[in-house]
Formats: C-alpha cells, structure tokens, sequence
C-alpha cells in the first residue's frame, strides 16, 4: 500500500495511495509530530504524507522505491530544506547509515506499507530499532491484529511474538478502502509500535537464537509444540513442558511470550 493522487494507470508495486485528506489529517494528528522530530518516511509516494509531515517542521527524508513517482515528485519537494528524497529500496537502505548522514540519534518511522512486504520491512525495523524511535505503519487490518494478538486468540503467531519481543503494538484507528486510490480488497489500520518490547525484561542472552526457537514452534501452528520441537530437542521436550505446568499436547499458541522463554530456557539448559 502507499499514498497520494488518483492516476489512471494501476500502481505497478501494490502501492495503493492515501487519497482522503481528512484520513491524512486524523494520522498526522496521531502521530503527535513536532518541529523537533526526525522522520523516516516508507514509501512517499505522490507526497501528501511527506508534504503534512514536512509542515510540522521537522525533518523528513522520504525513501520511494518507484523511480516515476520519484521523479513527479522530486520538484515538489525541491524548495524544502527540510525534506530529502531518497530514491531507493528501503529493504536495501541503512537505516542506521541515514541516522548517521544526517546528524541524528534515532527516526520516528511513518510508512503506508504494500500488503505483500509488510512482513519483511516490519523485521528490517527490528534489526535496525537501535535507530529507530517509533514506527507508525498503515497496514491490512488482519496483519494489525496480529501483531497485538494475545496468546490464546486465533491471531497469536510468530509475528505477535517478534512484534511484541521488541516492541508495544497499539492499532489506533481504522482506515477504509475508500480513503484509498485504488481501494484495496481489504481494510486497513494505523498501527503504532514503541519500542521497548518485553526483550530486556526476559534477559535472552541471544535473541537470534530465540526467535529462531519461536519459528520453529509455530512452524506448524495446529501441531503441538512437542511435534514441532522434535527435532531439535528430542524428548526433552515433554520434560520441559511438565517442568512448567503445561500439557504433553499444549501448543505454541498458548504460550505467551514469556512462557516460550521459559520453555526455551529450559531446552537449553538441558542441552548444555
């Protein structure tokens, strides 16, 4: 998904722009944006999210990855000496290397993400959070769900986790099909997530080594953890589980998040 102007001719990159002025405005006005911050802005688009950004006062770089919207939208931004564009694929962009360039600690993050790379560009987010403030993100309303699903609810899965592992997960309005050009198939919300998540509260000496681990209990979301954890740790796992009061047949969809480190704990102990 992504932003702006109706155009007769359909995005090619699953962008699906932010037409309603007064959606834009209702996100502006949650985001709380100041003269002082500092904006990383996915996907600009034909501008209005850069342009209501860059009004506030702070400064925005705008990372687009299509190189015609890039181009229309170059000019417009030519006489603001707060805003640089950055024609690239944020997926292949430093974050860490922007807050460098420009002088900065950390960014806020705004983006109207394409349903399809939701997933990806939400871990580059993770991997970068060192330079990261807070992220606003306009995404399916099915993928906000999960990322603030509780253990126990049908949306609970391994992106919960992750999400929640680093960050707090709040969907703070809706956004109907309508407010785009073209209208999506599906609705969508704005979601923010502010960092810290419940990692340093868990003291994971490796949280590679961890979220790998919560992969593999959800490789196969209605098999129990012991068929999905087999492999890699034998019959440890029934022992575990008793250890911490679960069922032979509990799931990872039960477990919150500080249970699976516990679990995961306790199957490393056992392995050293």
């Amino acid at each position: 998904m992504t932003r702006g102007r109706t155009r007769s001719r359909r995005p090619a990159l699953g962008q699906h722009f932010l037409h309603d002025p007064g959606v834009r405005q209702k996100i502006v006005h949650l985001l709380r944006a100041r003269e002082e911050d500092s904006w990383l802005e996915i996907g600009a688009g034909h501008g209005e999210m850069t342009l209501l950004l860059a009004g506030t006062g702070a400064q925005v770089v705008a990372v687009e990855r299509d190189a015609r919207l890039a181009a229309e939208l170059r000019p417009q931004l030519a006489a603001l000496a707060n805003v640089h564009l950055v024609e690239a694929d944020i997926l292949k962009v430093s974050l860490e290397a922007l807050v460098q360039e420009h002088g900065l600690e950390r960014w806020r993050v705004y983006g109207n993400l394409p349903y399809y790379i939701t997933s990806p560009i939400l871990h580059r987010l993770f991997e970068a959070r060192r330079a990261v403030a807070d992220v606003h993100i306009v995404i399916q309303r099915e993928v906000a769900q999960r990322l603030c699903a509780a253990s126990g609810s049908r949306d609970y899965g391994y992106l919960s986790v992750v999400t929640q592992f680093y960050t707090q997960p709040e969907i703070l309005m809706p956004v109907p099909r309508g407010a785009f050009r073209p209208p999506p198939k599906v609705e969508s919300s704005l979601v923010r997530l502010t960092p810290p998540g419940k990692k340093a509260a868990l003291g994971l000496p490796d949280d590679v080594a961890f979220l790998r681990f919560v992969q593999a209990c959800f490789r196969q979301k209605r098999r129990t953890l012991r068929a999905n954890l087999r492999a890699g740790y034998g019959a440890r796992v029934e022992k575990a589980l008793a250890a911490l009061g679960l069922a032979p047949r509990a799931r990872a969809e039960e477990l919150p998040l500080e249970q699976l480190a516990r679990l995961y704990d306790l199957l490393e102990k056992d392995r050293r």
